[in-house]
């Protein structure tokens, strides 16, 4: 038995070998781009790869002001936390629906819904801008928050439904025997146990939303969001590469700070809601 442990812990040390390569992998493109955002243009053409000797954040500063990165960081926080509260209600709302009460054509319609994740967004960008200029939503944050809501909505709803399907339908029964209206049932019963599902969903969505290029792009042509901002900023300063670095370690903190904080959560309601569905 000693033995067999031994064993063991020696596997799992030379399995860490390659699994800490990995993880230093993914990491480099990260301490790359802090460290030559804190060169200075001079520096950079000198040693594109080596350390910032003279560390300076004259780039960030200037990024943030000079390029208007505080207006698109404010437009994507704007569109992101307003699709994601519109997409947590609404999913938890189809989710409930979906799962646990009985009309016809139930399982028509959830078929429908997932059938529309297979739709590539390219192949629907001619009516949706028909759409959109036809209701004049068009460099409108509300256009954008419904333009996220309609795109990521499908899967949200799947996730939802596969989660509460997981849970006893004996709750909902007595509930209503108590005199809960369906409201009530929702609110007081559904939404505190899908917390985690829902918690996750809306982690995700964040992710989604703050890192969208193609439906910002196309609907906020003036008031551009961050990530389109960022793309904007290559092609205008792509000879000052410290400059365009620093603006892209100002789009990617937000999420970076958001994910280590709640991989954990991440990843087990994840894994919940695959298990329950």
């Amino acid at each position: 038995m000693a033995g067999a442990g031994k064993r063991q812990r020696l596997a799992l040390r030379i399995a860490a070998i390659p699994m800490g390569l990995l993880a230093l992998s993914c990491l480099y493109p990260i301490f790359f781009a802090v460290n030559n955002a804190l060169k200075t243009r001079h520096d950079y053409l000198l040693d594109r790869f080596g350390l910032a000797m003279q560390p300076t954040f004259d780039n960030f500063a200037q990024a943030w002001t000079r390029s208007h990165l505080d207006q698109y960081f404010l437009n994507s926080v704007i569109a992101t936390v307003g699709a994601v509260i519109l997409l947590t209600v609404v999913s938890s709302f189809a989710g409930f629906a979906l799962a646990s009460l009985r009309f016809p054509y139930r399982r028509f319609l959830f078929v429908v819904i997932l059938s529309s994740l297979m739709i590539p967004v390219q192949v629907v960008l001619v009516p949706y801008m028909r759409t959109m200029v036809g209701l004049h939503l068009i460099n409108t944050h509300i256009g954008l928050i419904l333009s996220y809501t309609a795109f990521f909505l499908p899967f949200s709803v799947y996730m939802m439904t596969a989660f509460y399907s997981g849970l006893p339908r004996e709750l909902i029964e007595a509930a209503r025997i108590d005199g809960a209206s369906l409201l009530q049932v929702w609110w007081h019963v559904m939404v505190p146990l899908g917390m985690p599902a829902l918690i996750t969903l809306g982690i995700l969505n964040t992710l989604n939303c703050w890192n969208d290029v193609l439906i910002a792009l196309l609907t906020m042509q003036k008031n551009r969001t961050l990530m389109v901002g960022i793309s904007a900023l290559k092609g205008q300063y792509s000879d000052q590469i410290p400059l365009f670095t620093a603006g892209i370690v100002i789009a990617a903190a937000p999420i970076v700070i958001l994910y280590i904080i709640f991989q954990r959560r991440i990843v087990s309601g994840i894994a919940v809601g695959a298990v329950k569905g």
